[in-house]
């Protein structure tokens, strides 16, 4: 958490008078949606008005929001959002270490003049003005929800804020299930619940949204999902033309490399997917217990992340990428 000196000079940063803005990685996720919009209906619980900027466009099933569909995405208004934030006197920093995560904001964020405040729970961040960093804690949203503790705004969390928490909250530990959910993750969402957020409403409108095109893509890839490494390793992709082919939209494949990871004896679960649009790899990892894929993708995939859950990229074909990751997991001692 922030020092108390610090909490103190945020505190005289936070007025209506002061321009604020909060930033969120590039391709966001539940976590990244939820944290932006929780900490904004906080903001404006206490008069002061903030404008959530994306780098691009968030999954349909995240939508449901309080005030997602006023999110503003700078790949469609580049200038709108190029203004705010060269012009903001706070720009808050959620659920990214670095202004290389956040796609076109990350220069504009680096030249802003503004105190940069990170809330964030990833490995290795670099500098800010105020840094809140704590990789043991499964989501950005519960962080936001600290912060407010912490500010003793705790009386001032309503529905709004309580319902995007517990969505962030609910998407970054799959349902409460991963291991870097805590007692106090539990203890949190049950004041959420306390204040608003209904479990099963929220629960349907984010997950229970399948579309026939989603379910086909599944289909396709659990078809034919390929285990390695005598059994714990599970490998699935998919191509761009199989993309175009049943209709993909942004937000269809969310959760399809969890399917590896069930599989009774896999450690750890890659899904590979080529970019529609331009030519790489998309990887998603995830594990179990000490199997680092933190670790693993940032030392051969460009990538990084949590220690059971991280992604990466490659510019090898599709093919070769997959022939490559087979090669380095064979040579995994922790597996």
């Amino acid at each position: 958490m922030f020092t108390p000196a610090e909490l103190l000079e945020i505190n005289t940063l936070l007025t209506p008078e002061n321009k604020i803005v909060i930033l969120t990685h590039y391709n966001p996720d539940g976590d990244a949606i939820g944290s932006s919009l929780g900490l904004k209906h906080y903001l404006k619980a206490k008069g002061i008005f903030a404008e959530v900027i994306v780098p691009n466009d968030f999954p349909k099933f995240l939508k449901w929001m309080p005030e997602a569909k006023r999110v503003l995405i700078a790949d469609y208004k580049r200038k709108f959002a190029f203004d705010l934030i060269n012009e903001a006197d706070v720009i808050f920093c959620l659920d990214f270490n670095a202004p290389s995560r956040i796609g076109i904001l990350g220069d504009w964020l680096t030249n802003a003049k503004g105190k940069k405040i990170l809330i964030d729970h990833h490995q290795q961040p670099e500098k800010f003005d105020f840094v809140y960093s704590d990789m043991v804690i499964p989501a950005t949203c519960q962080m936001v929800y600290h912060f407010i503790e912490a500010m003793d705004d705790e009386k001032l969390v309503n529905k709004d804020i309580a319902e995007c928490l517990y969505t962030g909250i609910m998407t970054d530990t799959g349902g409460f299930r991963f291991r870097s959910t805590s007692a106090a993750t539990h203890r949190i969402i049950a004041n959420l619940i306390e204040h608003g957020a209904d479990p099963a409403l929220i629960t349907s409108n984010t997950w229970d949204t399948n579309t026939v095109s989603r379910l086909l893509l599944l289909a396709l890839i659990l078809g034919r999902i390929e285990v390695a490494k005598d059994g714990k390793v599970a490998i699935l992709y998919l191509t761009r033309e199989e993309l175009k082919e049943y209709g993909f939209q942004k937000g269809d494949t969310e959760g399809f490399v969890n399917y590896g990871l069930s599989i009774l004896g896999v450690k750890m679960a890659a899904f590979f997917m080529e970019d529609l649009y331009e030519n790489f790899i998309k990887i998603s990892f995830r594990s179990k217990d000490n199997m680092d894929v933190n670790q693993f993708s940032r030392k051969y995939f460009n990538g990084g992340g949590h220690i059971n859950a991280a992604g990466g990229k490659s510019n090898e074909s599709l093919q070769e990428t997959i022939e490559t990751f087979k090669k380095k997991i064979e040579a995994e001692e922790n597996l």
